[in-house]
C-alpha cells in the first residue's frame, strides 16, 4: 500500500534569484506545485508516495517528470497535454516572503476520466490542495478523487492554499475553498486562510468551526511562531523554529509533507489512536522540516532528508 497519493498542480517556478549588473531581474526554473512539492517532501522522509496531475508535451514537463521520479515520487499518474507546462513567476523579498504570478497551461486539464481509482484505493491518504480547484477540468478531477477517498474511508488531506490571483474575486474564492472541507479528515492552512473558511480570525473559534464540519485534525501554519491544532477537542499551539530566511517558497508544502509522513507511519489508518502527545511530537518535526527549507532557494531542492532532520523528533 501507498502511504500518499497527492492529485493536483505541478509547474515550474520561476523564482527569481537577484539582478544582473544592469538592474535586470534574474530567474531559476525551480520544480514547484504544492501538491508535488508534498509528495517529494513525505518521499524525501521516507514514505512511498505517488503524484497525480498533468504537464506539457514540453522541456519542462520533461524535467519535472525526471525531478519527481529521481526523489522517489510515483509518476505513472503524471498525464501530458498539448497545453505548455503550467508556470508561477515568484518573486521574492528581501526578506524571503513570496509573491505569485501564475501562467496556466496543462495542469488544469486533468479530466475525472485520468483518474486512476486505483491510486486511491491503494493509499492511506490522499492529499489535494485548492489551485487545482481554480479551473473547470481539475476542478473535477480533484473532486473526484477526494469522493472516491472519503468514500472508501481513506484520509483526505486537504491544504486550502489561497492565491488571490487565481480567483477573479474574494467571494468566489471562499465558495469553492469551503466547498471540499466535508470530504477532508485533516486540514492544513496557515492563519490568513483561516477566515476564508470559517468566518472568524479566531484560532480558537475558527477551528472550531471546522471540527463541528467533521474534520478530525485542523492545523494552522503560523510561521515562525509554530503551528497551533485543534484534535479531539482539544487545542495547542507548538512552538517553530527560528532562522534566518533565504527563500519561503515550499516551506508549507514541507511542513505538510512531514506531517503525513509522521502519520502514515503509524499505520493504515493515521488517525487512530493518535495521542496528544504523538501529534505534538510530528508537528515539531515538521516545524522543523519547514524551517530548514527555508534557510535554502526554491522548494523541491530545499526540502530536507531525514538525515539532515535526526535529533529533530525521530
Amino acid at each position: 500500500m501507498l502511504d500518499i497519493t497527492t492529485i493536483g498542480e505541478v509547474l515550474i517556478d520561476l523564482t527569481q534569484t537577484g539582478c544582473s549588473e544592469q538592474g535586470v531581474p534574474l530567474f531559476a526554473a525551480y520544480p514547484g506545485g504544492a501538491p508535488a512539492n508534498v509528495a517529494v517532501a513525505a518521499a524525501k522522509l521516507g514514505a512511498s508516495t505517488a503524484f497525480v496531475g498533468k504537464t506539457g508535451q514540453d522541456e519542462f514537463g520533461s524535467y519535472l517528470r525526471r525531478v519527481l521520479a529521481e526523489h522517489g515520487v510515483d509518476v505513472t499518474g503524471l498525464h501530458t497535454d498539448r497545453s505548455p507546462t503550467s508556470l508561477a513567476v515568484v518573486s521574492v523579498s528581501p526578506g524571503g516572503e513570496r509573491s505569485f504570478r501564475f501562467m496556466r497551461g496543462a495542469d488544469t486539464n486533468l479530466s475525472p476520466d485520468e483518474i486512476d481509482e486505483g491510486w486511491v484505493d491503494r493509499s492511506k491518504v490522499l492529499h489535494f490542495g485548492s489551485v487545482s480547484l481554480t479551473a473547470g477540468m481539475s476542478r473535477s478531477a480533484t473532486i473526484f478523487a477526494a469522493r472516491r477517498a472519503h468514500k472508501t474511508g481513506k484520509l483526505v488531506s486537504y491544504d486550502p492554499n489561497y492565491r488571490p490571483s487565481l480567483w477573479r474575486g474574494r467571494e468566489e474564492a471562499m465558495q469553492w475553498l469551503q466547498i471540499p472541507l466535508p470530504l477532508a479528515g485533516l486540514v492544513k492552512m496557515s492563519q490568513e486562510e483561516l477566515p476564508l473558511l470559517t468566518g472568524s480570525e479566531d484560532l480558537e473559534r475558527g477551528s472550531q468551526i471546522l471540527e463541528d464540519m467533521g474534520i478530525r485534525l485542523v492545523v494552522v501554519t503560523l510561521g515562525d511562531r509554530g503551528a497551533f491544532y485543534r484534535w479531539r477537542g482539544r487545542t495547542g499551539l507548538v512552538p517553530g523554529v527560528d532562522v534566518e530566511a533565504v527563500d519561503t517558497n515550499g516551506a508549507g508544502d514541507t511542513f505538510l509533507g512531514a506531517l503525513l509522513y509522521r502519520l502514515t507511519r503509524r499505520g493504515d489508518s493515521p488517525l487512530e489512536g493518535l495521542t496528544v502527545s504523538e501529534l505534538e511530537e510530528a508537528l515539531d518535526f515538521s516545524n522543523r522540516a519547514a524551517a530548514l527549507t527555508c534557510t535554502r532557494p526554491g522548494a523541491i531542492p530545499a526540502m530536507p532528508t531525514l538525515e539532515e532532520l535526526s535529533g529533530a523528533g525521530e
